[in-house]
């Protein structure tokens, strides 16, 4: 369930959450091997042989077996039926910096790309959609460049939206998992379809062509990009295959499962990969010596780190670096990707509240080395409860019950520090908005800044310049809440999100500007109001664009269509309202520069084209839909050009 459609609260608070004052950590060392006895922690070891890893995890599966397979409690349904798709994640003013007369996604730390349907350099727009890579060239407007990726594909299929990342004449696409047939596990049973994520080198320098064809066990979690080197995270389960459910006792089904995992070998549980380039196909597995562990773990999920250089002209084996653990939450400071563990999600479960697993790799030596690891109370709403900033990590997250009914949920702000292997809990500010839950998050240097909506109680507003010794300072009480909240320089920080009456009955869209100069005291200056409007930028933040030198924010905005009434009494309901919305931030508010629609494609019997994203190239506005990109003077709100894709 996404931020922007809770109808269970009334009020929203601002928490402004000041964090200066921490110093720079200490390295760790890499993870020791595995002696064969408990790690403490959440340390991870490295398997001193496949012989051992196949024993621990053989162990680990049995003790979360139960009669249905593996899952929450032992009692969910087959593995192979429970993998699901990738995820749809700071120190700096990031999302607002603009780069060399153009924009680029709208990201969470400077520097960091993260993959997405559309991506530009300046020079070239390239766009994916419908399965299709479109390359556009906005000095001339003209589409120059097209290549199926996959004709089979749609653009929105099970695990999420087909994205890019690019660098140079490359361009990286990530296809989220799609199931494959697998050989049988089971004697007289079928194997069930595995998931199977891809990773597409193409070459932008001519006309596009395929350079590469990266597959892999799994579904896509996320991927960072700095530089040439992207990260791509994956999420695989083992290939085991229980008996259908029959008739007998759970114990006896729990037994006869038990008996799939003692007769499972480590081929099951390793990711295997597959790499299609130049006419040859080579096969591998994760190898036992990159695969580490925690000191609690099910056998039940692994996440694998892969790394790709996009200057390279083939992808290789992506030098895959593998925790036996699962993974919900990717964010990277540059130097340091963490992946993070929802332990709700844990098998067996960890409960309501399992809190979240954290683990920290060091980025730069080139392979992902696994540095530090820790844990907090409670859970993460996305990629912006976390930040890194001056050797600490802060990280922002809800206890108790996830949809903030009543009184058992509460927020809290935690700062963690290395210590060796170790991220150590060095400062904390608890029992935020009792009954509420966290809606957005964002840290801005020394600062962070939460939103939360209100059901009884006040939230409240903190100061952690000192990490250890926390203290409450303000907070901001109004009607709805933002989901995204976006810097705006001078003080000031944009929000998007819902207006909602008192008794918390969401209105619509709402842009709010907000006054963040003095932390102790937010004020929110204006807002803008689209009643009945929904944007993909509360629950995705790549939907959101702010242009600095204009000052001006873009996001896409869609409304139910009007019921009108027949001839014969009956009523019907029109196509629904949907196009880009333009506003101009002015010193006391908003101001409408315009809206910008695009065509329907023509022969599908579509009413509506959702126009999905926006850029700024050479100062001309493009947005972006499945059936084309449009080009908009960002001042006069005029069309200058449609560039069609289908």
């Amino acid at each position: 369930m996404t931020g922007g459609r809770s109808r269970t609260v009334g009020w929203a608070t601002v928490v402004a959450l000041t964090l200066a004052g921490c110093t720079a950590a200490p390295s760790a060392a890499p993870p020791p091997r595995d002696r064969g006895g408990p790690a403490g922690g959440l340390r991870l070891v490295a398997f001193d042989s496949c012989t051992e890893a196949l024993r621990q995890l053989r162990a680990a599966a049995r003790a979360a077996v139960g009669p249905w397979g593996i899952g929450p409690d032992g009692d969910a349904v087959p593995l192979a039926a429970a993998e699901r798709g990738g995820g749809p994640a700071a120190a700096k003013d990031a999302a607002s910096a603009p780069t060399a007369g153009f924009s680029g996604t709208t990201v969470h730390e400077a520097g960091v790309d993260e993959p997405d349907l559309v991506k530009t350099d300046g020079r070239r727009i390239v766009t994916v959609t419908r399965g299709v890579l479109s390359v556009v060239d906005p000095a001339s407007r003209r589409l120059t460049g097209r290549l199926a990726i996959d004709p089979t594909l749609g653009e929105r299929f099970a695990g999420g939206d087909i994205s890019l990342l690019l660098h140079g004449d490359r361009a990286l696409v990530l296809l989220p998992a799609r199931r494959v047939a697998t050989p049988a596990a089971a004697k007289g049973r079928p194997a069930p379809d595995a998931p199977q994520a891809r990773l597409i080198l193409v070459d932008l320098a001519g006309a596009p062509r395929i350079l590469g064809d990266y597959r892999i066990d799994g579904g896509m979690v996320d991927a960072r990009q700095v530089g040439a080197t992207a990260r791509v995270v994956v999420r695989s389960t083992p290939r085991l295959v229980f008996p259908a459910p029959g008739r007998g006792t759970d114990a006896q089904r729990t037994a006869a499962n038990r008996a799939v995992v003692d007769r499972a070998t480590i081929d099951d549980w390793l990711p295997r990969y597959e790499v299609r380039a130049g006419g040859r196909t080579v096969s591998g597995r994760v190898d036992c010596d990159r695969v580490s562990r925690p000191a609690g773990f099910s056998g039940a999920a692994m996440v694998t780190v892969l790394s790709f250089d996009l200057g390279a002209t083939t992808l290789g084996t992506g030098d895959p670096v593998t925790v036996a653990a699962d993974g919900d939450t990717v964010y990277s400071s540059g130097p340091r990707l963490y992946l993070t563990n929802d332990q709700r999600r844990r098998v067996p479960a960890g409960g309501a509240d399992g809190g979240t697993e954290i683990y920290q790799f060091d980025l730069t030596a080139g392979t992902p080395r696994h540095v530090a690891s820790g844990s907090v109370p409670g859970w993460l709403i996305n990629q912006y409860a976390l930040s890194e900033w001056n050797g600490h990590l802060r990280v922002a997250t809800t206890t108790g019950d996830r949809w903030g009914r009543g009184d058992r949920s509460t927020s809290g702000v935690y700062v963690l520090r290395p210590d060796g292997p170790t991220l150590t809990r060095v400062g904390q500010v608890t029992g935020l908005g009792r009954g509420e839950r966290i809606f957005a998050v964002r840290f801005l240097g020394p600062t962070g800044y939460a939103v939360t909506f209100r059901q009884t109680d006040p939230l409240y507003a903190v100061d952690l310049r000192n990490p250890a010794a926390p203290r409450v300072t303000g907070e901001l009480k109004i009607n709805g809440y933002s989901s995204y909240l976006h810097p705006a320089g001078d003080g000031r920080l944009l929000g998007v999100g819902q207006e909602a009456t008192d008794r918390g009955q969401v209105l619509g869209t709402q842009v709010s500007l907000f006054d963040v100069a003095d932390p102790a005291r937010p004020t929110r200056i204006a807002r803008h109001h689209v009643a009945q409007g929904w944007s993909d930028a509360e629950a995705d933040p790549h939907a959101f664009l702010y242009w600095a030198p204009e000052r001006l924010v873009v996001l896409p905005v869609s409304r139910p269509g009007v019921v009108t009434d027949r001839a014969d009494g009956a009523a019907r309901r029109a196509a629904p309202a949907t196009g880009m919305l333009a506003l101009r931030v002015g010193d006391d508010g908003f101001t409408v520069a315009g809206t910008i629609d695009h065509p329907p494609s023509l022969g599908d019997g579509a009413e509506w084209t959702p126009v999905r994203r926006s850029l700024v190239v050479d100062g001309v506005l493009w947005t972006v839909s499945d059936t084309g990109l449009k080009a908009t003077a960002p001042t006069t709100m005029r069309t200058v050009a449609w560039v069609p894709t289908t």
